[in-house]
């Protein structure tokens, strides 16, 4: 897929609004497992858009899952079902998949045969082969697999595309990003039992933001430098190399201000966007030339506080359902961001 063509879609207006919509509009959903990273934000973001998503029930075959006490009070007075009871159902229109990642693929891809839309937790599963497989049946049966990237809603970051769709910033040269957290021991032990530690389970979100500015990758180089020697892959870098640009994305998990350091910056010929810190919405734009409404020099702004993490994502899930809009990531894209997922968080190497 072209980038151009893909940044094309991405406007600022894609998301509408909630509160246009009609209780007898609304469409069924439920949602498997409750281990992925966003489990619970996801399901409190379905139940809080009242308007949009009919919850009809939730799959979990571990009851000790359930009772987590930090995500326990989410699952309280929901329906627990068989996957088939799920699944069996007409009239159910998407699936929320948030497994732990090894049976993502496999369980998105059962929720497809069912003919359901998926909504699936990044970053999608370990297996490239499997996965690629998986997004293309989809895209046959002509079924939407919405990747949980909700970076792809902030207003920041549709500000972001828009400059690049538009040519504000020239012609790329580079992007910087750092995304990072201080890991407690259970989220080091998570993320030490993955293949490609931190960049893979939380650099994801920003690879998904490289590939929509730039494509698919040259090539990918790998770094890690571990801040301990208890084999958790804390520290990595890797630098995505293209034909006149190259980005370079940091996941730090081991840095005590790392969710107020994530950042974005991205240099063209004509110009810099840089939003900082990741999640404020707030954004510093400098121009050579006046664009969009802006001001050539240099001007910072935030956009409105968000109604709640999640949310942007199945508001454009909805419209996109009814019609209403078109998807903006197909599955040519996802697949290169997988794949470019692996290769950063040095899981593929570069002759494989």
């Amino acid at each position: 897929m072209k980038r151009r063509t893909f940044i094309a879609g991405c406007g600022l207006t894609a998301l509408g609004s909630a509160s246009a919509t009609s209780t007898e509009a609304r469409l069924r959903i439920g949602q498997i497992g409750t281990t992925g990273a966003h489990a619970s934000g996801k399901m409190l973001a379905m139940l809080g858009l009242k308007e949009m998503w009919d919850v009809v029930g939730l799959v979990e075959p571990e009851a000790a899952h359930l009772k987590h006490p930090a995500t326990a009070r989410t699952w309280e007075g929901l329906p627990l079902l068989a996957e088939e009871e799920l699944l069996g159902p007409p009239d159910l229109a998407a699936v929320a998949v948030e497994t732990s990642i090894d049976k993502a693929t496999a369980t998105a891809l059962r929720a497809i045969r069912a003919g359901k839309h998926v909504h699936l937790e990044k970053p999608g599963g370990f297996d490239h082969a499997e996965f690629k497989a998986m997004r293309l049946e989809a895209e046959q049966r002509g079924l939407i697999v919405q990747m949980g990237y909700m970076l792809r809603y902030n207003p920041a970051f549709q500000l972001l595309y828009q400059a690049v769709r538009e040519g504000w910033l020239g012609e790329l040269t580079e992007v910087d990003v750092f995304i990072g957290k201080l890991g407690d021991p259970g989220a080091r032990e998570f993320i030490g039992q993955l293949p490609g530690g931190g960049m893979f389970e939380l650099g994801c979100h920003v690879i998904d933001t490289v590939v929509t500015l730039l494509g698919p990758p040259k090539s990918v180089t790998a770094f890690k430098t571990p801040s301990r020697d208890d084999g958790v892959e804390d520290n990595q870098m890797a630098v995505f190399e293209y034909p006149r640009a190259t980005a370079v994305v940091r996941c730090n998990y081991a840095d005590p201000f790392g969710d107020d350091r994530r950042r974005i910056s991205v240099t063209g010929t004509e110009g810099t966007l840089e939003i900082a810190p990741m999640e404020s919405r707030k954004v510093t734009l400098s121009l050579t030339h006046a664009r969009g409404g802006y001001a050539k020099g240099t001007q910072s702004f935030q956009f409105g506080s968000p109604s709640g993490r999640f949310d942007g994502e199945f508001i454009d899930l909805f419209h996109v359902l009814r019609g209403e809009k078109a998807f903006e990531w197909d599955a040519a894209h996802d697949i290169a961001v997988h794949e470019a997922v692996l290769r950063a968080s040095g899981v593929w190497e570069e002759d494989r």
